[in-house]
């Protein structure tokens, strides 16, 4: 074929991979690398930052093949949703049809891309044959105390009569509703992931392959603290709560208490409201606000003074008053704190709203203040200085008067474990210390149709019983409507009402189904045995299992990942994968975004009006149509409401899928954004167009004598090896570079036809993993053996690496004017000898010699005239 025809050239490989199976996944005596992209949301069109994503991964993929690997490349659809149900809501169908409608749309997009994919394995979380499996994985998982129903405070939405993620309230509303979001207490079900949390935390010190900002954000997130819990007496309380217990992370501030505050869901808060009205009305207020940390953080700082007073027993801190308020949280620590407004800005603020004394403990180091204890409530701030520094304590409860905070409380911490009081000569506890995790079990009950039924079975007689997993998968009845708002399967009563699996008598299927974290949060597991009658086969997974390198998101970074790892150690302890897979990803990568410009007008009262890059006349900056001018908002995430997303469909239309492949991963590094230009597309197709050219003329040149030529062989050595390692390393971008200046090498190479085309053969092998279906063609244009990529990938000899010559740069009165190549071993005089004989340097001494001649051995020469 003359020209580079891509529509021919593509579909003729692909064609070729999929009869020879060629990407099928096979257990053998082979080394196993397994490979995944964090798999994709059927919303019905790929873009162009999927096509970055699984590039990287195929690149990988089909590199290890070369290396000798079996490789598992799978593909799947995570595919339960919100997303679905409110487009069934929208158009009155079914999110069964659309989920799956988007599923084959997808699948025909990116097969065009020539990914190396085992399609053989694919499946979508709403397969009932999936869920059915992950059923069973929830039965073992209750049986091993690992999943159980508890008592919650969630985010309810009034009018969709559903529970809310944390990420689901926007400004305190419902994101799809818009409508006023609560805090209401349900008996949710509930994974027991925070007795792993100190596992969990100390195995990220052996994720050495992982980004360290995702190690540090698993971290935070799972935080880990170190503090005492003890308890106030409180005077004069209804019955049953004489007292109240109390975490802090800073008991050395204990002295600097001055008031007790409770969240309005705790117990005492509960029994004030069923008595007093303003109590519940200030309760039904605070309940108005989210749950998120960034919300009650935001949130203005309101308080009701109960009436009644707190003291430490012992008489070590007394008359404190017992505030409810908003911004303390019932599943933290234990609903309760004290505030120390001189270091706490929260408590600060609370504070100066109510007018509450504030009390210093400790002071910075050195600084000149008065000596007393008690300071005005209009103290500008409090201190709140780091753990680690050294500040002098005016109240310390048990050390020296000069302590870093965490030595402070250390001590604290003992205080509180033994109190020796001198006036009756005896040890006392007042509380101990406690270390705890921000990490809460993870709520997974959802009141949504399109998700995984959770299968236990509510029996008035035997309470909550599990199905039986011969019954498995209960599946979602077909047959429902979302013309009511909340959960259709709360009116389905065939589905809904069965007898118990247990007694026989009438009783009622669980009608919450499970959170979409769930289908992802093992679905890497299922993939070594997707077709196997249980969650995993144990051979399988031991085969294939860890995952080698996972590819993905940096948005995933905490509740994917974690709720992953969670799963794989749970999958572990109920015998579904084996020892030692507890840690499912042994590496990962974070990819990018894939930005592009907009451009936008302004709309009649103001707003920004967006604009399709076609309609643009971007030189003119100027809508084609009206010559309106338009501003240029540069390399910003693609999005469809900005109007600046390319179709990769008709990106591989007009020049190919190789020419995505290698654009996308070419221009940055790929942990970095990468922007998407109609320049950079152009300029790619060309380049590889000229591969395809020079390939051609290479393969019609007159057969020679297999001559070698020194050279064009250094080149292509230092290409293997600069290749190999930037794949190696992801840094594709480098490799990319690389293979234009191989190409380069190999275009103005005097060596005979066959050193061309042995060179032409390896250009095509490291190409391979980029544009797979141009090196197909150049591989079989000159004589390849077989398909290119079940070629043993090559190899560079390291003589040939070593460089026995060096360039040297030549300056003149301190600027550079010229350059020599010389052997690495010549002696001073054979590089004076050629320095001077350089016209630049002849013309620059216009007959004379040089004042001074300075020779730096392999790096540089100076010439002064």
């Amino acid at each position: 074929m003359d020209r580079y025809d891509t529509s021919q050239i593509e579909p003729k490989w692909q064609k070729a991979w999929d009869e020879a199976d060629l990407f099928r996944a096979v257990r053998d005596e082979r080394p196993k690398y397994y490979v995944l992209e964090m798999f994709p949301y059927p919303s019905g069109r790929i873009h162009i930052g999927h096509v970055r994503n699984y590039t990287m991964g195929d690149v990988i993929a089909r590199y290890r093949s070369s290396c000798g690997f079996s490789v598992l490349h799978p593909m799947g659809w995570d595919a339960f949703g919100m997303p679905a149900e409110n487009a069934a809501m929208a158009s009155g169908g079914h999110p069964k049809d659309w989920t799956y409608s988007n599923i084959d749309t997808m699948r025909g997009q990116m097969k065009p891309l020539g990914l190396s994919i085992d399609w053989s394995r694919e499946f979508a979380t709403c397969d009932p044959e999936y869920y059915g499996q992950q059923q069973a994985l929830f039965l073992d998982m209750l049986e091993a105390g690992l999943v159980y129903r508890k008592p919650a405070i969630v985010n309810w939405d009034p009018v969709d009569m559903t529970v809310l993620a944390n990420e689901q309230v926007i400004d305190g509303k419902g994101w799809r509703s818009g409508a006023e979001v609560e805090r209401r207490e349900l008996v949710q079900w509930a994974f027991a992931i925070s007795s792993m949390a100190e596992d969990l935390l100390d195995s990220l010190d052996r994720l050495e392959d992982w980004p360290e900002k995702v190690r540090l954000m698993q971290e935070n997130w799972i935080g880990r603290s170190r503090g005492a819990q003890f308890s106030f007496e409180v005077e004069t309380a209804p019955d049953g709560h004489g007292a109240i217990e109390v975490y802090t992370t800073r008991p050395d501030t204990i002295f600097g208490a001055s008031f007790v505050g409770i969240s309005p869901d705790h117990p005492l808060a509960k029994t004030l409201e069923a008595e007093d009205p303003d109590v519940a009305s200030f309760c039904s207020r605070c309940r108005k606000l989210g749950t998120t940390a960034e919300a009650v953080e935001k949130a203005e700082k309101l308080g009701f003074d109960t009436g009644l007073r707190a003291r430490l027993p012992g008489g070590f801190v007394e008359d404190l008053p017992v505030y409810i308020a908003n911004f303390i949280l019932m599943d933290y620590g234990t609903g309760a704190i004290f505030g120390c407004p001189a270091h706490d800005q929260r408590d600060h603020d609370f504070a100066v709203k109510y007018g509450l004394r504030i009390v210093e403990v400790m002071r910075p180091k050195g600084a000149d203040r008065d000596d007393g204890i008690e300071l005005p409530a209009i103290l500008e701030a409090p201190f709140v200085p780091p753990k680690d520094e050294l500040v002098e304590y005016i109240r310390p409860v048990a050390g020296p008067d000069q302590m870093t905070g965490q030595q402070a409380i250390d001590h604290a911490v003992s205080w509180f474990e033994t109190v020796h009081r001198k006036s009756d000569n005896v040890d006392r506890q007042l509380g101990v210390g406690v270390t705890k995790y921000r990490l809460r079990d993870w709520g997974l009950s959802r009141q949504r149709y399109w998700g995984c039924p959770i299968p236990v079975v509510h029996c008035d007689t035997c309470g909550v019983v599990p199905e039986k997993k011969e019954n498995l998968p209960i599946r979602l009845p077909d047959d429902v409507t979302f013309d009511v708002p909340g959960n259709p399967l709360d009116r389905h009563p065939t589905w809904r009402d069965v007898a118990c699996p247990n007694c026989g008598a009438p009783a009622k299927r669980e009608t919450d189904t499970m959170d979409t974290f769930v289908d992802s949060s093992w679905y890497f597991a299922r993939f070594t045995a997707p077709r196997a009658e249980t969650p995993t086969d144990l051979d399988d997974a031991a085969y294939w299992m860890n995952v080698d390198q996972y590819i993905g998101g940096i948005e995933h970074a905490i509740l994917h990942l974690l709720y992953s790892r969670f799963f794989a150690r749970a999958m572990v302890r109920t015998g579904h994968l084996p020892q030692g897979t507890e840690e499912p990803f042994d590496a990962l990568f974070t990819q990018g975004m894939v930005t592009h410009p907009a451009y936008v007008t302004k709309g009649d009262k103001g707003q920004p009006v967006y604009h399709l890059p076609e309609d643009v006349d971007v030189s003119a900056r100027k809508v084609a149509a009206t010559g309106e001018a338009v501003d240029v908002i540069p390399a910003i995430k693609m999005s469809k409401s900005k109007k600046n997303v390319v179709d990769p469909m008709d990106i591989i239309a007009r020049y190919g899928a190789d020419t995505a492949r290698w654009f996308v991963i070419s221009d940055s590094p790929p942990e970095r954004d990468f922007e998407w230009t109609p320049e950079g597309a152009e300029a790619v197709a060309k380049h590889l167009s000229r591969v395809h050219r020079l390939a051609t003329d290479i393969a019609r040149a007159d057969r020679d004598a297999n001559e070698h030529d020194a050279a064009l062989e250094k080149a292509t050595a230092r290409a293997v090896h600069e290749v190999t390692e930037g794949i190696e390393g992801f840094g594709f971008n480098k490799a990319v570079a690389k293979l234009y200046e191989f190409t380069n090498a190999i275009s103005k190479s005097d060596a005979g036809a066959e050193a061309r085309r042995a060179a032409m053969r390896t250009l095509a092998q490291l190409m391979a993993p980029m544009t797979p279906h141009l090196a197909e063609e150049v591989w079989q244009m000159l004589d390849g053996e077989g398909f290119v990529m079940r070629a043993p990938w090559p190899k560079a000899d390291p003589a040939l690496l070593v460089d026995d010559t060096v360039t040297l740069p030549i300056q003149i009165n301190g600027k550079k004017k010229a350059e020599i190549e010389v052997a690495k071993d010549a002696d001073k005089a054979t590089v004076e000898a050629l320095v001077l004989d350089q016209p630049a340097v002849v013309k620059a001494l216009d007959g004379g010699q040089p004042k001074k001649l300075i020779v730096v051995p392999g790096r540089i020469v100076n010439v002064v005239v």
